[in-house]
């Protein structure tokens, strides 16, 4: 049975506008559908001159938990999961290179390809319940682009990227504070109230002034970005990640091999 679509929700107010993942039942987790809406609201958002501030946020209790991992079932080949990290990416990138100011709203889960919507944009207001991370090790046996590690790395450090990756562990909304990854953490009764102001804020600041430094920032944290289809392909081919997606499917652990 193929996951119900979800839906991508725009809402354009005056100089800023708001992307809602509308799938709560999934907590959000994207689906094929999903993402294509993603990049065609940003797409549409590239051309508005007009446009200063973007909101990313999730419909209930939680921001994006990954990408929903049934679809992976079909996956055949190392060269799948290329084709579905690059895909990812041009979405990712997408947002990355906007000329306007990005905010992730984060309540719940942001999770694995939900971690690199908010790590891509330039701020995140978050709940105390929010929790960040990206539980591959320990779930289904995948990587990330290399430009998804590099963009973690940016935001974390080596160590505490590492640490998060290998230990498949949350980071919650505390620690998350105290990297600076988030800013002060949101009342879940003001949340709202919080956003609103911070999009009022960056909406009256100088557009070239942030236009300019989200790509100068971009770059830098691009440089960082080597190649690394292969170990892509490696990760995607292995009879681990079929096993994992098998096992998350069928609610079991998986059996790792190592092969």
């Amino acid at each position: 049975m193929r996951p119900e679509a979800g839906e991508v929700r725009v809402d354009i107010r005056g100089p800023v506008a708001t992307i809602v993942f509308d799938r709560p039942a999934a907590r959000n987790a994207m689906t094929w559908a999903m993402y294509d809406a993603l990049d065609a609201a940003l797409e549409q958002m590239a051309g508005m001159d007009d446009l200063r501030v973007l909101v990313l946020r999730g419909m209930g209790s939680h921001f994006v938990a990954g990408t929903d991992i049934s679809q992976f079932v079909d996956f055949t080949t190392g060269a799948d999961g290329l084709a579905y990290e690059k895909r990812l990416e041009a979405t990712v990138a997408r947002l990355d290179t906007l000329k306007v100011a990005t905010i992730a709203g984060v309540q719940g889960y942001a999770v694995g390809g939900g971690l690199a919507l908010a790590a891509a944009c330039d701020l995140r207001l978050c709940t105390p319940d929010a929790q960040f991370g990206v539980p591959i090790a320990r779930t289904v046996g995948n990587c990330l682009s290399m430009a998804n590690y590099a963009r973690l790395v940016a935001h974390f450090g080596v160590s505490r990227t590492m640490q998060m990756l290998l230990t498949a562990e949350f980071m919650t909304a505390a620690e998350a504070l105290a990297l600076g990854f988030v800013l002060p953490l949101a009342d879940p009764r003001a949340f709202d109230s919080r956003l609103t102001a911070l999009c009022t804020r960056l909406a009256g600041h100088a557009p070239i002034t942030v236009q300019v430094t989200r790509e100068a920032i971009r770059r830098i944290v691009a440089r960082f970005d080597a190649e690394g289809d292969d170990l892509v392909t490696r990760a995607y081919a292995s009879d681990d990640f079929r096993e994992g997606v098998r096992a998350f499917v069928e609610k079991r652990a998986p059996m790792w091999k190592g092969e």
